[in-house]
C-alpha cells in the first residue's frame, strides 16, 4: 500500500495550456455533467420516433437499458483486452451500493412510474418528474451530509424551475392524486439511486453502467414478456439498443465521472438541463417552434450553470486518514507517491491532515461541516 498527502481535491491536473481549468478547476466536471444531460435529453424525441413504430413502452425501456449495459460492457471488455483499463474495479464493499442503486433506480422507480402514469394527467407528470433533482439534493444533504452552499442551492432551484417551464403543460389539467404521489416516490427512488452511485463514483464507471443496464434491462424485458407485449422488429430493437448506449450508457458514465468532483447535488442540478437538449432536438426533428417559456428556461439554465461554474467553497477542514481506490495520476499533488505519471488505479492511503483550500464534495471531501 502506498501513501500520499492530500493537497488538491480534484484529481489529476488539467493538461498544459488548459487556461480556463486553472481559473475554474471544477469546469471539467461541469462539462461532463452538461454533456451527460445532452445525451440523455436527446433520448426523449428519438424515443418518440421509435414509439411511433409500435414498440411497447416496457420493451422500449428494456432495450434502452440493455443497450446501455451491453454497449458499456463491450467497451470495457475491449479496453481490458488492449490493456487500457485504468479504473478501479468494483470490490465487495461496493456491492451494497451498486445493488441499492440498481434496485431503487433501475427496477423500483420505473415500475412505480409506469403504474402512476396511468392515473396522472400528462402536465402533472411532466411537472413532478422534475422532483428528481430536488430529491437527490435533499437526500444528499440529509442522509449523506453533502455540503451545499447558498450559491449551489440557488443554482439547483433555478435549473429546477427552468425544467418545470420546459415540461409543464397545464392545458391538459393539473391536480395531485395517488398517481401524482407515486411519481414523486419514483423521483425519490431515482434520488436514492444517484446518491448510492455517488458512493462508488470513484470506481470504474463502465462497470457500474454495465451492471445497472444489464440487470435493469433484463428485468424490464421479462416484465414486458409476461405482460404479453408484442416483441418489436429486429430493426427497431437494434435502433433502441444504439440509443440506449448513447443516451443512457454514455450519459450515466459521464454523470458518474462528474460526481467524483462535484458530488450528487450539483451534478444532478446540471443534469437537470437535459430537457433543454430534448427541446432543441425536437425543434430539429419535428420542426417545433420554440415557445416563450423555452427562451426563459434556456436563460435560467445557463444562469444556473454559470452560478455553479463560479462557485467557491473554502474553509478549514480536516481529512481523517483514509484508504480508498480510484483512478489517479502520481503527478497530481494529492497522489504524488511514485515515479509513474500515468493514470492508473490502486488502493492507496491518505494521511490525516487539516488545511484550507477551495473544494467541492468530491471523492476526497465528503466531510460533514457547517456552512
Amino acid at each position: 500500500m502506498q501513501k500520499s498527502t492530500p493537497s488538491h481535491p480534484l484529481g489529476p491536473p488539467p493538461p498544459p495550456g488548459a487556461f480556463f481549468f486553472s481559473f475554474f478547476p471544477t469546469l471539467p466536471f461541469i462539462l461532463q455533467a452538461l454533456l451527460a444531460a445532452v445525451f440523455f435529453g436527446a433520448s426523449a424525441p428519438i424515443a418518440k420516433l421509435l414509439l411511433g413504430d409500435n414498440i411497447a413502452p416496457v420493451y422500449l425501456a428494456a432495450f434502452l437499458y440493455l443497450g446501455s449495459g451491453t454497449g458499456t460492457f463491450l467497451v470495457r471488455l475491449t479496453q481490458r483486452m488492449q490493456g487500457k483499463a485504468k479504473e478501479a474495479d468494483i470490490k465487495k464493499p461496493d456491492i451494497k451500493w451498486l445493488a441499492g442503486a440498481i434496485i431503487s433506480g433501475g427496477i423500483l422507480a420505473p415500475i412505480v412510474l409506469m403504474v402512476s402514469l396511468q392515473n396522472t394527467p400528462a402536465s402533472t407528470a411532466s411537472l413532478l418528474l422534475n422532483f428528481e433533482g430536488v430529491g437527490t439534493t435533499l437526500i444528499a444533504l440529509l442522509f449523506f451530509k453533502e455540503a451545499i452552499s447558498r450559491r449551489a442551492w440557488a443554482a439547483i432551484l433555478v435549473i429546477t424551475l427552468a425544467s418545470i417551464f420546459l415540461s409543464a403543460n397545464f392545458t391538459s389539467g393539473f391536480g395531485l392524486s395517488l398517481g401524482a404521489l407515486g411519481i414523486i416516490l419514483a423521483c425519490v427512488l431515482w434520488g436514492v439511486d444517484n446518491n448510492f452511485t455517488r458512493n462508488i463514483s470513484g470506481k470504474d464507471p463502465l462497470a457500474i453502467v454495465a451492471w445497472k443496464g444489464l440487470v435493469a434491462g433484463t428485468f424490464s424485458f421479462f416484465l414486458a414478456f409476461f405482460l404479453g407485449n408484442e416483441l418489436p422488429s429486429l430493426t427497431i430493437i437494434l435502433s433502441t439498443l444504439a440509443l440506449g448506449f448513447i443516451s443512457y450508457g454514455l450519459s450515466t458514465m459521464l454523470f458518474i465521472r462528474s460526481m467524483r468532483g462535484l458530488g450528487a447535488a450539483r451534478t444532478s442540478a446540471l443534469y437537470g438541463t437535459a430537457p433543454l437538449a430534448g427541446v432543441l432536438l425536437s425543434i430539429v426533428i419535428f420542426g417545433e417552434f420554440p415557445s416563450f417559456l423555452f427562451i426563459i428556461a434556456a436563460v435560467l439554465m445557463i444562469g444556473g450553470a454559470l452560478l455553479l461554474i463560479n462557485e467557491e467553497h473554502t474553509h478549514a477542514h480536516a481529512h481523517t486518514a483514509m484508504v480508498h481506490e480510484h483512478s489517479h495520476s502520481h503527478d497530481d499533488p494529492a497522489h504524488g507517491h511514485a515515479d509513474s505519471k500515468e493514470v492508473h488505479a490502486h488502493e492507496h492511503e491518505h494521511s490525516a491532515e487539516e488545511h484550507e483550500h477551495d473544494h467541492m464534495p468530491d471523492i476526497h471531501h465528503r466531510h460533514g461541516h457547517e456552512e
